[in-house]
C-alpha cells in the first residue's frame, strides 16, 4: 500500500498487474436473450476500434440527447415532438448496447486492462444523472422535486454497487438490475411517451391496474417515487450489504467500520436535498435543474470513480473529494434564513451554480487526465486507440469463438455467487 494512500504512486500502480475482473450477473434477460444480441452486435465493430472508444460513443448518444432537451424541451415538461422521445429511447438503448459490448471488444482485440473497468464504470457514473434527466423530460415531471428525484436517484444504486465491489472485488448484478432491466424500462417509458405523449403518465392508476379501493385517485406518476424507493431499499441495498459483510467476515475483518464509508454519499444526498428542497432555493423555480444535474454528474462521477481507482490499486477507501465542498456550501447558502440571516438572491444562487459547474468541470477533467495518463504510461497502453503490439490474435480468435458472457467486461462471470 502506498504511503498516504496515493493511488497514482508507483507502488500503488504496481497492484494493477494483479488485476483480474470478476462479476456475477443473474439476470435471465441478459443471460438468455440479450447476450445473443450483444454477441452479434460486437462482431459489427472493426477490430481497430478501441474498447474505451466504444464506451465513449455510447455516452455521446446520451450527451446528444441532453443537448436536444435543452433545445426542444428546456422546461422538461413538453410536450415535445414525438421523434424527440424516440431519440431518448434510442440513445439509452445505444448506450446500453455499447456498455455491454465494450468488454467483448476488449477481448476480441486482446486489449483488456484495468483502465477499461475504470473508464467503463466512470462513464456509468457520469451517466447516472444524465440518462435519468431524459426520463424526467420524457415523463413530463419538469423542474420539480419529483423531477430532481428521478434524475438523481440512480446515483444511490451506483454508489452502493461500487462500494460493494471495492470490498468483494466482484460486481454483482441481481435477477433484476439497473444496467439491464432498469435501462429497458427507461427506454420503454421514453418510447411510450413518443407514441402516446408524456401526458399518459398523468393517467389514473386505477384505469390501468383496477383495484379502485387500493389506488383511489393516484396517477401513474404518483406511483413512480415509491416504486423506485422500494426497488432500491428492498431489491438492491440489502444484497450489497450482505455481500460486503460476507467478504469482511471471510477475511476476518471487522464489519461495522465499513458503514462509515457511506459518509460521502450521505453528504452528497443530504446536501442535494437540502439545496433543492429548501423553500428559499430558486433553482427549481427558475428551471435550472439541467445545469444542476450536469454539475452533479461530475461531482458524483468523481466520487465513485475515486473508489474504483482505489479498489484497482488496493488503496484505503477514499472518504473525501474536494468537489463536495461547494455542494455543502450551496446547501448552506440557500438555508441561511433558517439561521436568521438574509436569503441569497436568486441571480446569485444561479451564478454560484454556474461557478460550481465550471469548478467541477476543471477539477474532474484535470483529475481524469492525470489518472488516465498515469495508468496508460504504467501499462504501456493507449486510452482510445489500440497499440498494434498489444493485439493478441490468438486471444481475439478464441474470443470470437467463445463470446457468451452476459455483459462485456462489466459482466464477465469468473466466479459464481
Amino acid at each position: 500500500m502506498s504511503k498516504g494512500g496515493d493511488p497514482l504512486a508507483l507502488d500503488a500502480l504496481q497492484n494493477l498487474k494483479f488485476y483480474k475482473y470478476s462479476s456475477v450477473d443473474k439476470s435471465p434477460i441478459s443471460n438468455y436473450i440479450l447476450r445473443h444480441y450483444w454477441n452479434a452486435a460486437v462482431k459489427l465493430l472493426p477490430l481497430w476500434l478501441a474498447p474505451n472508444l466504444v464506451t465513449l460513443l455510447g455516452f455521446v448518444c446520451i450527451l446528444v440527447n441532453i443537448a436536444l432537451v435543452v433545445i426542444y424541451v428546456p422546461d422538461l415538461v413538453g410536450p415535445a415532438p414525438p421523434w424527440l422521445y424516440y431519440s431518448f429511447a434510442a440513445g439509452v438503448w445505444m448506450y446500453s448496447t455499447m456498455d455491454n459490448i465494450d468488454g467483448k471488444q476488449a477481448r476480441r482485440t486482446g486489449s483488456s486492462s484495468p483502465l477499461g473497468e475504470l473508464f467503463d464504470h466512470g462513464i456509468d457514473s457520469l451517466n447516472c444523472t444524465l440518462a435519468s434527466l431524459l426520463e424526467t423530460a420524457a415523463m413530463g415531471f419538469g423542474p420539480t422535486k419529483t423531477g430532481a428525484f428521478t434524475a438523481m436517484i440512480p446515483c444511490l444504486p451506483m454508489f452502493f454497487s461500487t462500494w460493494e465491489t471495492y470490498h468483494t472485488h466482484t460486481l454483482y448484478l441481481g435477477y433484476f438490475n439497473g444496467p439491464t432491466e432498469g435501462l429497458i424500462i427507461a427506454a420503454s417509458i421514453m418510447a411510450m411517451s413518443g407514441y402516446f405523449g408524456p401526458h399518459i403518465w398523468k393517467q389514473q392508476a386505477v384505469d390501468v391496474f383496477g383495484f379502485p379501493e387500493l389506488f383511489g385517485d393516484i396517477s401513474l406518476r404518483d406511483l413512480w417515487v415509491p416504486a423506485i424507493l422500494f426497488a432500491f431499499f428492498v431489491g438492491h441495498l440489502p444484497g450489497c450489504i450482505k455481500h460486503v459483510v460476507q467478504a469482511r467476515r471471510a477475511a476476518d475483518l471487522p464489519v461495522l467500520p465499513v458503514f462509515l464509508e457511506w459518509a460521502p454519499m450521505l453528504v452528497f444526498c443530504a446536501s442535494c436535498m437540502a439545496w433543492l428542497g429548501s423553500p428559499h432555493s430558486h433553482l427549481l423555480k427558475d428551471n435550472h435543474l439541467v445545469l444542476f444535474c450536469l454539475t452533479m454528474s461530475l461531482v458524483f462521477g468523481r466520487l465513485t470513480t475515486k473508489i474504483i481507482l482505489h479498489h484497482l490499486t488496493r488503496q484505503p477507501f477514499p472518504f473525501f473529494t474536494v468537489m463536495l465542498i461547494p455542494l455543502v456550501g450551496g446547501a448552506i447558502l440557500v438555508n441561511l434564513p433558517r439561521f436568521g440571516l438574509d436569503a441569497i438572491e436568486p441571480e446569485y444562487e444561479h451564478l454560484y451554480l454556474q461557478g460550481y459547474y465550471g469548478f467541477a468541470l476543471i477539477v474532474y477533467g484535470n483529475w481524469a487526465w492525470r489518472v488516465i495518463d498515469a495508468i496508460c504510461r504504467f501499462l504501456d497502453i493507449n486510452c482510445l486507440t489500440i497499440k498494434k503490439s498489444k493485439v493478441d490474435k490468438k486471444e481475439a480468435r478464441a474470443s470470437e469463438q467463445s463470446i457468451g458472457d452476459s455483459k462485456g467486461v462489466l459482466r464477465e462471470t469468473e466466479k459464481q455467487a
